[in-house]
């Protein structure tokens, strides 16, 4: 092909979108060349900057007005058709010079493009070397490329301009911004798709021109400035995921444009099964913003239309195989040496970072949490080897897993009469702790209770580290959290959540104080958020007390900490709208647990820390001496004295800031403590019974360890001093409740698992839903009344909307009328009430010790029990529908000879919301875990390495005309 003798045609097409920065530069720089374009045209998308206002041309100069939002293809589209037409009868060729009102090209740009293609007439497309607004010295994009799939890559971007690509010629295609395109080849392929109105569709233009026959290349000299990429063009700001969205979806829909027909029905099948694929790796690789992109991307591609146009286009101009291009398209192996590099320099820089003040393995971590684990098996030996625990607030689980699970999310509960509502949060807690013992589910709350204090002792020294600067203080900050009077009170008394939540406050503090870093301590945030809500709900209100101070003093980085809760509410709301719905809403700061009768310790002791009002079990231990029971307050007082003074001397350091943060903290976990021993929603037997304070105060506990660490911390010669006497007379003040085991005042038991009789377990074997009803003589002359299912009632069972009840249910009334009868004699026919409720055993329990004096245990002595234990068992006995089987370990047991009803498992409108709820929960806290899982530092998005073309570039020397 011959060059045409005549003087080239150029019509300008500049695109305007709220340019005002950068128009009028762009508008003098256009005046400035060397070589004018014949034609301007001045595109204004939408501009409400003023930008435009003041333009007006005429001549071979016009100015075209388009709605917002209308993308840069469009407009140069709709500005090359109000261009003024090419002249049919003359030989000269007609060129377009696409801009942006932010590419104000060098004054002999234009000259120098139109010399490139003149000396080789196969360059139909020719690019500017894409330089910065700020700094013409620095490359901002200089020809772009992509992988075999179909990923846009530029190939050089953001490097310092000294010639060292100016050899390459030729590419596979340039940007929009400074394009040259030969107009007949633009009205034959179509301009850029439709399809493709943000990023791509340059390089999409260029690869169906390659297609078509001719070529594409960059040129060195011409320089065009840029402010930055397609898809910023016109906007403030392009959040992350809408940039994942553009290029993801202009990607999906080359790759379906592009594809052969024969895979074309493969590519479209798998285009939203590989998007959620790829989802789940960006949440692993910390990358949240991209999921909804992903999908979003795979969905308008999938079903959006467009591509069936984009492949007509295609197939009607393309001349040449794919193989043409496959030389200027960049290797795996290339895109992995960007990627090592890009990496490699990410990493080098976060090795650089400053080492941690103290060292868990040198500075005595390791040695504390150690002391911590013979500790735990000193005072718990009694519990090694057992494969279950009761007592107090404990119960085994259920032996299968698949049962544990059925427990969690809303659904029909087996517990007494049954009904259908949701289960508490703590159901899944449960059901996680039996999947990991899936063997033995009950193992894993022993292992709990094992585990609680050096783990504790874990946590509570990170945390420590990172409020203090010697490196001995977080050994003195562990050992006074892992020796707390409310630890050591969950332990013995069987209370599984509130030991949950003390292990896990410290590794919640520092998720949260490390949140605004990443999205996988964000993450692992929302996850401990959610576990410590649903182990101890009495901590709720100080949690997101918490969480939106942290909210108010990172503002700047709020954006991970705002999700922090959403895993929580997920899990409570089932659970909030029920007891909203029943009037009772403080029922959904109740324990989780079986419920378990505590006495109210008094405002003083709440302060030194104690739960109970036993002083640590100083009480009973010195019950024989008078003298020294009476002074016992002191002598507390007096113990707790060192730490109480290292806290509040904090405030008076430099590091005042920090530790009056701590006792706010504090003041928020006693308020919570406080709080919780007048707030009586829980039935035990014929009483009620308070909320367990001890997880307010593992709050103040922690927050107090805290300020006394940096109290101490601040200390000059007497700091060591200070740290070791406060920790010794700390562990003296709670020396009997480490003894419980010991001194027979430990509420918790080792069990071998089951919760009934043996006899009622090998009917329970035939017959899972065989029911037991269960009789317990109370202190007043009442009668505590329950209804067990199979083998027994278990911890997964509980549920709160059972043990907070305002009312009785109707069958609940039933059972209360069947066992008020069967305790005495009548002539009540308790035949049908049985039959209905599918009641096959009675048990009568045992009247408790009388030396037993515990606060947490099932039953109380007195002359009334008695008196109602014997009156039941003669009714019972003497009753010709009973078989009396005998004396069992938990008391009398008597079998009902007739047949029974067998009870209801909910409606399948229940079980399809079970099987939702477990789902979402499922979606939720999978996309939580899987953020939370560490990964190597993300690859930024912009890089400076250089992709070359495999093959060697052709240079225009090699097509001059001869």
């Amino acid at each position: 092909m011959q060059p045409s003798s005549a003087q080239p045609r150029v019509t300008a097409i500049l695109v305007a979108a709220n340019g005002a920065d950068h128009l009028d530069r762009t508008l003098d720089a256009l005046a400035a060349q060397t070589r004018h374009p014949e034609n301007l045209v001045v595109v204004d998308v939408g501009s409400t900057d003023g930008s435009t206002t003041d333009l007006s041309f005429g001549g071979s100069a016009e100015l075209l007005r388009l709605p917002a939002g209308r993308p840069f293809g469009e407009a140069v589209a709709r500005g090359e058709r109000e261009a003024p037409p090419a002249v049919a009868d003359e030989p000269v060729d007609e060129w377009l010079w696409l801009l942006g009102h932010d590419n104000a090209p060098s004054p002999t740009a234009l000259a120098d493009l139109l010399s490139a293609v003149e000396i080789a007439p196969s360059v139909v497309v020719a690019g500017p070397k894409l330089v910065a607004v700020d700094d013409p010295s620095v490359i901002r994009a200089f020809g772009e490329t992509m992988t075999r799939f179909g990923r846009s890559l530029v190939l050089v971007q953001d490097e310092l301009d000294q010639g060292q690509h100016d050899r390459h010629t030729d590419v596979l295609a340039v940007a929009a911004g400074g394009m040259l395109v030969r107009r007949s080849v633009w009205d034959e392929l179509g301009g850029f798709d439709p399809a493709l109105p943000n990023v791509d569709a340059a390089l999409d233009f260029c690869v169906r021109v390659r297609l078509a026959g001719h070529r594409v290349a960059v040129v060195p000299e011409a320089r065009v400035t840029t402010a930055g990429p397609i898809e910023e063009f016109g906007r403030k700001r392009v959040s992350e995921g809408r940039r994942v969205r553009m290029h993801r979806q202009a990607q999906l829909h080359r790759r379906m444009t592009y594809a052969p027909v024969g895979v074309l029905w493969i590519h479209w099948l798998t285009l939203v099964p590989f998007a959620v694929g790829r989802a789940i790796g960006h949440l692993v690789a910390k990358h949240p913003a991209a999921v909804s992109a992903e999908l979003a991307a795979a969905f308008a591609v999938a079903f959006g239309g467009g591509v069936g146009r984009a492949r007509k286009v295609l197939g009607r101009n393309k001349k040449l195989g794919w193989a043409a291009v496959e030389p200027l398209r960049v290797s795996w192996r290339r895109v992995h040496e960007r990627r090592t590099t890009s990496r490699d320099v990410e990493l080098a820089r976060v090795e650089d970072a400053p080492i941690a003040r103290a060292s868990f393995l040198g500075d005595g971590g390791i040695w504390v949490v150690l002391a911590a684990a013979v500790l735990s098996v000193v005072t718990l030996y009694p519990l090694l080897g057992s494969p279950a625990l009761t007592g107090g607030g404990l119960l085994p689980l259920s032996t299968d897993v698949a049962r544990l699970w059925q427990n969690v999310g809303y659904g029909w509960h087996s517990i007494g009469t049954g009904f259908t509502g949701p289960s508490d949060p703590f159901a899944a807690v449960v059901a996680v702790l039996g999947s990991i013992t899936f063997w033995s589910p009950s193992t894993s709350v022993v292992l709990v209770m094992l585990v609680a204090f050096p783990v504790a002792a874990l946590g509570s020294w990170f945390a420590i580290r990172k409020v203090t600067t010697r490196t001995w203080v977080p050994v003195i900050g562990a050992a006074l959290y892992t020796i707390a009077p409310t630890l050591v009170g969950a332990v013995t008394s069987g209370h599984l959540g509130a030991v949950i939540a003390h292990v896990l406050l410290p590794w919640l503090f520092l998720a949260v104080l490390e949140a605004h870093r990443s999205w996988a301590w964000a993450s692992g945030a929302s996850l401990l958020f959610a576990v410590v809500a649903a182990s101890a709900p009495s901590l709720l209100p100080v949690l997101l007390v918490a969480w939106l101070v942290s909210l108010v003093v990172g503002w700047r980085r709020a954006h991970r900490r705002v999700f922090i809760p959403v895993p929580a509410a997920v899990l409570f709301l089932p659970l909030v709208l029920a007891q909203v719905t029943r009037g009772n809403v403080l029922a959904v700061f109740a324990d989780p647990g079986v419920p378990s009768a505590t006495r109210a310790p008094s405002a003083f002791q709440l302060a030194i820390g104690q739960p109970v009002p036993d002083w640590s079990g100083w009480l009973p231990t010195t019950a024989g001496l008078a003298t020294l029971t009476a002074i016992l307050p002191v002598l507390m007082a007096v113990l707790a004295l060192p730490i109480a003074a290292a806290a509040i001397g904090a405030v008076l350091g430099h590091r005042w800031a920090v530790a009056g943060g701590s006792l706010v903290v504090a003041l928020l976990g006693f308020a919570t403590a406080f709080a919780a021993t007048h707030v009586t929603v829980t039935g035990v037997g014929s009483t009620t019974t308070i909320v367990w304070p001890g997880s307010g105060l593992s709050v103040y506990w922690l927050a107090i360890v805290a300020a006394a660490c940096i109290g101490i911390d601040v200390l000059p010669r007497l700091a060591p001093v200070t740290g070791l006497v406060a920790t010794v007379l700390a562990g003296v003040a709670v020396a009997p409740a480490f003894a419980a085991f010991y001194l027979g005042n430990a509420v918790i038991q080792p069990t071998t698992g089951r919760v009934l009789s043996a006899y009622v377990n090998a009917e329970a074997q035939a017959n899972p839903d065989v029911g037991t009803l269960v009789v317990e003589p109370q202190t007043d002359g009442s009668l505590a009344v329950s209804l067990e299912r199979g083998q027994g009632s278990t911890l997964d069972d509980q549920t709160t909307l059972d043990s907070t009840a305002l009312t009785l249910s109707r069958s609940g009334a039933q059972l209360a009328t069947l066992a008020g009868n069967l305790a005495s004699r009548s002539g009540y026919d308790p035949e049908p009430a049985l039959r209905s409720l599918g009641v096959s055993f009675v048990l009568l329990d045992d009247v408790s010790d009388p030396s037993d004096t515990s606060d947490d245990s099932r039953g109380s002595s007195g002359s009334a029990a008695q008196d109602v234990h014997d009156r039941a068992a003669g009714a019972i006995g003497q009753n010709a529908l009973f078989t009396s089987i005998g004396e069992t370990n938990s008391g009398q047991l008597f079998h009902y000879e007739g047949d029974v009803d067998r009870p209801s498992t909910g409606s399948a409108a229940a079980q399809a919301t079970h099987v939702l709820y477990l789902v979402v929960l499922g979606v939720v806290f999978g996309a939580a875990a899987l953020l939370a899982v560490p990964t190597a530092p993300r690859r930024r998005r912009a890089t400076s390495n250089v992709i070359e073309a495999e093959e060697p570039a052709t240079t225009f020397d090699e097509e001059r005309d001869e």
